[in-house]
């Protein structure tokens, strides 16, 4: 099936130029675009690209630094990081974001699968980067801490006449490589996803066009969405710069700062995740602020009760626009227009432009009469088009498995999601065929977790991980079910020990939020592999 938007054309140019270069910029060189609240420090497109081509100079300068080669970034959110992220793209690099949470055993994969030329980080996280540059063979002085007295590379941030000319970066082909996002993979080691950048322009496009003029350079947003996710990527950051609107920057969501932003700086739209709505609709200090600008929200990255957008809407007269994808198209695949927020709740939108979308049946749900993507037989979403990323980093094997050729002429990428289409094009996601964990909308590998489990060895004779529904934050919570070994009783104080061995070894996301459960075997097939379907089944059931 087609989008129901019509085609339109992807500018064949890279990243940089798309944003910094462009003769039709729509707003003035003074323009504020990025806006620290907490200290009032702003900065123009000026400031900006002065700032991200003086970026561009040092690594050049002082770390050699050669087109294709990948920093990545540990940081939370600050207005210092878009000058380092375009920085980068304008010296021909690939940026490579990651949660600043992170624990060094959880940063030495991606430092060495995409072999890391330097990281970018605050002191906040400098040991823990440390510690993992060491284990990657990555020397020191390749890591630049922003907020250090004596950081490893000078950057000059003053004003330079030569820095408003015309800037080339060196990139042979759209089809380069822009950033590397890692992403959950089933079997527990992340994935290197590799977004083009073609991939990024043309998902920009796609938004801007169905839009249609809706956000302005007069709109002023909201970001407490991470950077490193490729939601903050693509919306808070890239059309920020295109479109011009200005936006605060907050390190993260907390209910006061952020009603206080929205009610002191006017904000007039607000990218946000379901929990973040959920507490804007049972906070009862939400009736202490003026939140009448916010004109609209949009919600992604994880689903969203049509119960909280109805409540929303009553309580503060808020809607809310919801949108779909994932890391691997860049991310947006579908998004409601600002009027289907209104008119349709509860569907994630319509295809973007330029895309085509099929079904496929769900393995163990085929039907020989009807085909799949209906309300009554949903199947499992596959998409193309010119935001779908390259493929994986350095795995054929999870390419082998994401693509199918099975449509001639067409190389679809299947989203693991399932779902279905109303008669209007309207998508409703039901379920997911994939085994990753939803948590406020990071992915979280069972594999992975199971794993560390069974490192419980004295204890541990089996385990299975999977998601268990949070209630209307429309979020998953990792739940492990757990087989003793003979003669170890499985008591609640036994499950509080596994939950803190747990804690002790990953990023807070990953936590056993959904607690631990005791059962006599894991479901499993003749092979030996897990029937998490079979798991999510008893568990509804209340027989797990």
């Amino acid at each position: 099936m087609a989008s129901p938007f019509p085609s339109i054309e992807i500018p064949s140019v890279d990243l940089w130029t798309l944003l910094f270069e462009r003769p039709d910029r729509p707003y003035a060189l003074d323009k504020t675009l990025f806006l620290d609240p907490l200290s009032d420090r702003s900065l123009s497109f000026r400031q900006l690209r002065q700032r991200s081509l003086a970026f561009t100079e040092a690594i050049q300068t002082q770390w050699d630094w050669q087109p294709g080669e990948v920093l990545m970034v540990v940081a939370p959110n600050s207005i210092a990081l878009p000058e380092v992220i375009y920085g980068t793209l304008a010296a021909g690099g690939v940026v490579c974001p990651v949660n600043p949470h992170y624990r060094a055993d959880e940063l030495r994969h991606p430092l060495t699968d995409a072999r890391v030329k330097a990281v970018v980080t605050t002191q906040a996280q400098a040991p823990v980067v440390f510690e993992a540059a060491d284990r990657a063979g990555l020397s020191r002085d390749r890591v630049l801490v922003l907020d250090a007295l004596s950081p490893t590379l000078v950057v000059d941030r003053n004003i330079s006449p030569a820095r408003d000319r015309p800037h080339q970066p060196p990139i042979a082909s759209p089809e380069d490589l822009a950033f590397l996002v890692y992403s959950s993979g089933t079997t527990g080691l992340p994935k290197g996803v590799m977004l083009s950048h073609r991939n990024l322009v043309a998902n920009l496009a796609q938004n801007v066009a169905i839009d249609r003029g809706n956000l302005t350079a007069a709109d002023r947003a909201i970001a407490v969405l991470p950077f490193f996710h490729i939601y903050g990527i693509t919306y808070l950051l890239n059309l920020t710069v295109f479109i011009g609107m200005s936006i605060a920057v907050l390190p993260r969501f907390q209910f006061d700062p952020f009603c206080t932003t929205i009610q002191r700086h006017r904000i007039t739209y607000a990218y946000v995740v379901p929990p973040v709505v959920l507490e804007l609709v049972t906070n009862p200090r939400v009736a202490q602020y003026d939140l009448r600008s916010l004109r609209m929200t949009l919600s992604a990255a994880a689903p969203l009760a049509l119960e909280l957008i109805h409540a929303l809407r009553k309580k503060l007269d808020i809607p809310v626009r919801q949108a779909y994808g994932m890391s691997e198209c860049a991310p947006c695949t579908h998004l409601q227009t600002f009027e289907e927020a209104r008119t349709d709740p509860g569907s994630v939108g319509r295809l973007m432009p330029n895309m085509t979308a099929t079904f496929a049946a769900v393995p163990g749900e085929e039907s020989p009469v009807h085909a799949p993507g209906t309300k009554s037989l949903p199947g499992e979403l596959w998409v193309t088009g010119p935001n779908v990323f390259r493929g994986y980093l350095n795995n054929p094997k999870a390419d082998a498995d994401s693509f199918s050729d099975a449509v001639p002429g067409k190389r679809f990428y299947k989203t693991g999601d399932v779902g279905y289409v109303d008669a209007h094009g309207h998508l409703f996601i039901t379920d997911r065929v994939k085994e990753l964990i939803k948590y406020n909308g990071f992915q979280v590998a069972p594999a992975e977790l199971e794993g560390i489990i069974l490192g419980f060895e004295e204890v541990v004779a089996d385990v299975a991980v999977v998601g268990v529904a949070s209630g209307t934050a429309g979020t998953e919570l990792p739940r492990a079910y757990v087989v003793v070994k003979q003669g170890v009783r499985g008591t609640a104080e036994l499950g509080r020990r596994l939950e803190a061995y747990v804690k002790e070894r990953v990023v807070s996301y990953k936590q056993l939020r959904g607690g631990v459960r005791f059962v006599d075997a894991i479901p499993r097939n003749p092979s030996g592999k897990i029937l998490r379907r079979e798991v999510k089944r008893l568990q509804r059931e209340a027989r797990l």
